[in-house]
């Protein structure tokens, strides 16, 4: 049986893995900006600059799905502690199942995100030859 302490064990890995996902959002932004300044200054470079937008798009939606179910994670964490303290112990670790769900469900996309991130530097790198 689980206790309050379990899901309070998550705390420090979601926030983490959150502030991570945040960076990985910000560096993409980045990213999106320069390449609305290129797309802007240098319009031979279209059809380059076409295959990273859809590329780009993909992964700005795995991000932004990747955010919400660990912050469902997060969440669903904060009511099962909630529930062990009314003293719901079987909802409590129903809860917190889902919560671990919400959890793989969020890195699996995260490491959806990474293989596109990934193919997308080697597409660059195939420009770049």
């Amino acid at each position: 049986m689980i206790s309050i302490n379990t899901p309070a064990l998550l705390f420090p890995a979601i926030t983490l893995l959150m502030l991570a996902y945040t960076n990985r959002f910000l560096g993409l932004a980045s990213l999106i900006r320069s390449l609305n300044e290129k797309y802007k200054t240098a319009p031979e470079d279209h059809l380059i600059i076409k295959e990273q937008i859809h590329n780009l798009r993909r992964r700005l939606t795995l991000i932004k799905q990747m955010q919400a179910f660990g912050i469902m994670s997060f969440f669903l964490c904060v009511l099962c502690m909630l529930l062990f303290f009314f003293q719901k112990e079987i909802w409590a670790s129903a809860i917190f199942g889902m919560s671990l769900i919400a959890l793989l469900i969020s890195l699996a996309l995260s490491l959806n995100e990474i293989f596109i991130s990934t193919r997308a530097l080697e597409l660059e790198l195939k420009n770049m030859e």
